[in-house]
């Protein structure tokens, strides 16, 4: 029995690292997963892995950036699987610049992908989570079970750090939005929580190339790594295994949390 056993799951950005990972460990939990992501190619592959290990999958590139094509993904998921039970906000990128050299278009594009992506999303799937939730109280008098919405913040959300204006602030609000969505969505027995994580080897946190606008560079990756009392980087299964706690049943009383899954990160 795995502990998402007939659950769908919608997993947006897991293509790579943290998504991918997550999107993998609720499949192995028994999850029907959608695959959502921008790049058709990593999307796929997620999907093959989720299909080669015997698990249920399909892909959805919409960019939910607009509210329409969040729409289409959670209209396709209930579509193919017949109901929607947990969503992940999980998309995100940085673009970094310290403030003083900040402009309207690296804010626009880094507050979209991390924030507005997670609005349009958790929105989109309301008439699938609260809309059932709904139909159910009205019924029977009560919900038939939990349902799930998680987001992916970060601990330097927490923290602040330099040269992320735009993206802490993008975190920082999706921490806001989870407890007040916890609030607003409880009395239909949905728990609404965050997870943060710490410093995790992903295509973000590799060391920076020259001409990059991914990466950091490797002095302050490791800076990072002393401040990490563990004593080693996070892995995105790291994290996939705090999504999947908070989306299983054990769960199912904890709401409007942020779980930092830092390594006891010094200033976390």
């Amino acid at each position: 029995m795995g502990r998402l056993d007939s659950k769908v799951a919608v997993v947006t950005g897991a293509g790579r690292g943290i998504g991918r990972a997550t999107a993998i460990r609720f499949a192995e939990e028994g999850a029907m997963v959608v695959v959502n992501d921008l790049d058709p190619e990593p999307a796929d592959e997620t999907a093959q892995a989720i299909k080669e290990a015997g698990g249920e999958a399909m892909v959805s590139t919409e960019n939910t950036v607009e509210l329409d094509a969040a729409r289409r993904l959670m209209d396709g998921a209930t579509a193919a699987f017949g109901k929607l039970d947990i969503l992940v906000n999980n998309a995100g990128i940085t673009r970094d610049r310290t403030f003083h050299n900040m402009d309207d278009d690296v804010w626009d594009f880094v507050l979209d992908v991390n924030l507005r992506t997670a609005f349009h999303s958790t929105l989109a799937a309301m008439p699938h989570l609260r809309g059932a939730a709904k139909k159910e109280m009205t019924e029977q008098g009560a919900p038939a079970y939990h349902r799930k919405v998680t987001f992916t913040t970060s601990t330097a959300a927490l923290t602040g750090n330099a040269g992320q204006a735009n993206y802490t602030a993008a975190k920082g609000a999706l921490i806001a939005l989870t407890r007040t969505l916890a609030r607003e969505l409880g009395p239909f027995h949905i728990n609404v929580n965050a997870v943060a994580p710490g410093f995790i080897e992903t295509r973000l946190t590799e060391a920076k190339q020259e001409g990059s606008d991914l990466g950091v560079p490797e002095p302050i990756r490791q800076m990072a790594l002393m401040l990490i009392a563990l004593g080693r980087y996070g892995r995105p299964e790291d994290v996939a295994n705090a999504h999947l706690f908070l989306a299983s049943e054990e769960a199912d009383f904890i709401s409007g949390v942020v779980l930092p899954v830092a390594g006891g990160q010094l200033g976390a």
